[in-house]
């Protein structure tokens, strides 16, 4: 089998990853021909219907690289995250044989398009845009962080300082509070889909104003340059770990029930013995002992799941707020 590195040349390429996804769509080369594929872009068929993308049937499209680029979700210092995901990194290139890269992504749509266009085969997409991921750049999620009895997730906090005055979600009305992103789930979607039922609409009873990450979201509440803030509990879990801010300066208003994590995924395309290697690494990596294991608490290894049944809660969110899993809307 030969080794695919792309079906254009490195000049085309190169020309390629400087365009936007939107745009991106518009190059891309023809869709696959007739076939049942759901939401997926008219460039992958879902015949089995699992809602993923199915591998290429012709064997000559199967990606085979030498060296293999891996993203974790954007984050507010990437430089950070490349040495924690540093063992990680060495037990995936001792278990496939390949030489692996740690690609610090900027943005959810940077890291969508870079798997699209064939320059990301493994990835770490956070909640929210993960649908994105699988839709738009056949992204396959086959792994999630959890414990050692299969236990996995994370909540949406609501956070406002300390000294803000505001003491549950309704005195919220007339109120700053910054939101992360569009497509994250709990910086965004979540809170948009369920404080309405808790007697507060964001956009309408307050200013939703978007912050980048929940990383700055977090500190901005800390600053108290917003009023409130909805995010991820594992980010701020993290951030305290590492003590990025007094968890005293902050109190919690709301907690919801638990959302998947991070899916960890690969290229529909990527030929299935590499596929067999990528998953026999991340199911036999322990974490225990590890900058991995010191960051992410409680976690112990990967467990296995599927994008059907793990993400059905954040396509029903999704959903309920008119989301479309396109270029434009990631």
């Amino acid at each position: 089998m030969t080794r695919l590195t792309g079906s254009a040349p490195r000049g085309a390429l190169a020309a390629l990853a400087l365009l936007p996804l939107s745009l991106l769509f518009a190059v891309q080369v023809q869709a696959q021909d007739d076939c049942e594929r759901g939401q997926l872009a008219d460039i992958y068929c879902d015949e089995n219907g699992d809602l993923v993308a199915d591998r290429p049937a012709d064997e000559s499209q199967w990606a085979d690289p030498d060296t293999l680029i891996f993203a974790y979700t954007p984050v507010e210092d990437p430089a950070i995250y490349s040495d924690i995901w540093a063992p990680f990194i060495e037990h995936l290139e001792e278990v496939t044989g390949r030489d692996v890269r740690f690609f610090a992504v900027q943005s959810n749509s940077a890291q969508v398009e870079a798997m699209r266009s064939g320059r990301l085969h493994i990835a770490g997409f956070s909640t929210g845009p993960t649908p994105f991921a699988v839709n738009l750049a056949g992204a396959v999620p086959f792994a999630l962080m959890g414990a050692d009895d299969g236990r996995f997730g994370y909540t949406l906090q609501l956070y406002t300082h300390v000294d803000s005055g505001i003491d549950d979600i309704e005195d919220l009305e007339g109120k700053r509070v910054a939101h992360t992103s569009p497509t994250s789930n709990s910086g965004n979607q979540a809170p948009r889909a369920l404080f309405p039922e808790l007697g507060i609409v964001p956009g309408e009873d307050y200013e939703v104003v978007y912050s980048g990450s929940h990383d700055q979201s977090m500190l901005g509440v800390v600053a108290q340059d917003y009023d409130a803030a909805p995010v991820a509990s594992e980010v701020v879990e993290r951030m305290a770990a590492r003590g990025l801010y007094d968890p005293d300066d902050v109190k919690l208003l709301y907690e919801s029930d638990s959302f998947p994590t991070t899916s960890y995924t690969y290229a529909h395309n990527l030929h299935p013995d590499l596929v067999d290697k990528i998953e026999e690494a991340f199911f036999s990596f322990e974490f225990a002992g590890t900058e991995l294991g010191e960051e992410f608490e409680g976690v112990e290894k990967f467990i296995p799941i599927n994008y059907q049944d793990q993400w059905k809660v954040i396509r029903t969110i999704q959903k309920a707020n008119g989301v479309e899993y396109t270029p434009e809307n990631l």
